[in-house]
């Protein structure tokens, strides 16, 4: 069967990138470059395999890291927390999962297409640690092929 507009995976890596602080913003865009195929067009999907960080797109002009994570910082309330480990930890785990664990982003022509003020980024909300993510590329078909 045929399917219009399916997509087929091309490969899987890995990124494992170790933070040093607490709360912290890691620009990987230059290290997804690599990963994408030199031909064709597709999606790169990036999901980190952790509770406590988050991948996302954001502006990374000098100084706007320290804004995201002090935003983050002022959107969590001062209150009882029910984590049963360790309750001072949930709002990691909370904004980790506000921000999200995977995003995918189109490339064409061996680049990855993003907006020109946007870098792909891990957010670190419990760090330092070491964390994985996963990278898969897809290549789109043409329609009626497959």
């Amino acid at each position: 069967m045929k399917w219009p507009g399916a997509f087929r995976l091309k490969s899987m890596e890995w990124l494992l990138i170790t933070t040093q602080t607490q709360r912290q913003v890691i620009d990987l865009t230059d290290l997804l470059q690599p990963l994408v195929p030199s031909a064709g067009t597709g999606l790169m999907t990036l999901h980190i395999q952790h509770t406590t960080a988050a991948v996302t797109t954001a502006d990374l002009d000098p100084g706007t890291d320290l804004d995201l994570l002090d935003f983050l910082e002022g959107v969590v309330p001062d209150r009882h927390w029910r984590h049963p480990h360790d309750p001072a930890h949930a709002p990691d785990h909370l904004l980790a999962s506000v921000i999200g664990s995977s995003v995918s982003l189109p490339y064409a022509r061996g680049k990855v297409l993003l907006g020109g003020w946007q870098r792909l980024v891990l957010v670190e909300l419990s760090g330092p640690r070491e964390r994985r993510v996963a990278v898969v590329a897809t290549a789109g078909l043409e329609s009626g092929t497959g």
